[in-house]
Formats: structure tokens, sequence, C-alpha cells
């Protein structure tokens, strides 16, 4: 894998990230409304979506023609899913039970395919017993998310939200463990070979999207 599948993964990574957030807006809009409850979620996610975009949108500026295309693509497949979603909701699904049922099935779908991303960090971590490619920072903050998440779903008794963010706060947990396990390995100043630092960067820039 070259430096140019892996920045057409990442990209079409976030495109799919968007589609997450926009799913779980959609969500709290189909089953709470603009409820005050809900105010703070739709406002938390409506952020997100924002920022994801932005990213995509300073890659897809910087990006070669060709990965330039595959972004279009993904983004065009990525729009014709959502509006099939929001298409077959609205129509064929009469309840709001129905309809939230489905969505947040969707949701738990993207939501763990986002927190698996580091699974490919923590595989390079136990490759080179090192922890240079895994910030402690973002780990921390994983699990912290991934727990506010699930105290939230345990007040609203939500399970398409504490599924996934107890899956996310078991990834964070894992990821401390490794960092702790393998700090003292870490050659903080030593360069890696050739071979190793490309592989490295490579996998880092996918855990991080």
């Amino acid at each position: 894998m070259d430096i140019s599948d892996i920045c057409i993964y990442r990209s079409i990574f976030t495109i799919s990230k968007v589609t997450g957030v926009t799913l779980k807006y959609f969500y709290y809009f189909e089953s709470d409304g603009c409820h005050t409850d809900s105010l703070l979620v739709i406002t938390i996610n409506g952020t997100g979506l924002f920022m994801e975009l932005v990213y995509v949108t300073i890659f897809f500026i910087f990006a070669t023609s060709p990965i330039r295309r595959k972004i279009t693509i993904a983004m065009m497949i990525e729009v014709i899913f959502m509006a099939v979603v929001i298409f077959c909701t609205l129509y064929f699904l009469p309840t709001t039970k129905q309809r939230s049922m489905l969505i947040g099935i969707l949701c738990i779908v993207f939501n763990v395919i986002m927190y698996a991303s580091p699974l490919t960090v923590m595989k390079l971590v136990i490759k080179t017993k090192s922890v240079r490619y895994m910030p402690l920072f973002l780990s921390l903050a994983s699990l912290m998310n991934g727990i506010v998440w699930v105290i939230y779903a345990c007040l609203k008794f939500d399970p398409y939200i504490l599924i996934p963010n107890g899956l996310g706060s078991i990834s964070g947990i894992v990821q401390l463990i490794l960092y702790a396990t393998y700090y003292k390995t870490t050659n903080w100043n030593g360069e890696d070979d050739d071979k190793e630092k490309g592989y490295s960067n490579a996998e880092i820039e996918l855990g991080r999207a």
C-alpha cells in the first residue's frame, strides 16, 4: 500500500465518518426532535459534521487529480446512500420507533467503524514495541469520550449510543494498557529504518482518520 492509496483510504474513511455524524444528527431529530434534552447532542454532532466537512474540503483542495476523482466518487456514493436512507425511513417506516431503530442500527455500524480505526495503530505498537506513533492524549480523549457517552446512554437508556461507545471505551482502555506496557521499550530519540518508518507513518495516518 503506497502513500497515495493511504491518502485515498483516509479521505474515504473520513467521508464515512461524515455519514456517521449525519446519521446521528438525523437520528436525534427523528427520535426526539429539537427538544431541550437532545439539543446539546445535536449541537455536538453538528459541530463534528462541520469539522469533518472542513477537513474533507481542505484535503480535496490539495489532493492530486486522481485522488480528487476518487474522493468525488466516494462523496457521491455517500450522498446517494444518505438520500436512500432518508427516503426509505420517511416513506416505508410509519412509526417513530421503527425509524429510530433503523437509523440507530446504522449509527452503531458507523460508530463501531470509527472506534475500530485505532486498531491499526495498536497493531503497529505491538509490532514495533513502541508507542511513538500512538499519542497518549488522543488515547485518553478517546477513552473519556466513550465513557461520557456511555454514562449519557445509561441515563437515556439508549442502546444505540451505549453499544458503540461501550466498545469505544474498551478500545481506549486497551490503548492505555499498550501505552503503559511499551512505554519503557520506546526509543523516543532513535530513528527506525526506512521500511519501518514508511509503514508506521502510513499506519498512524490511518489510525488518526
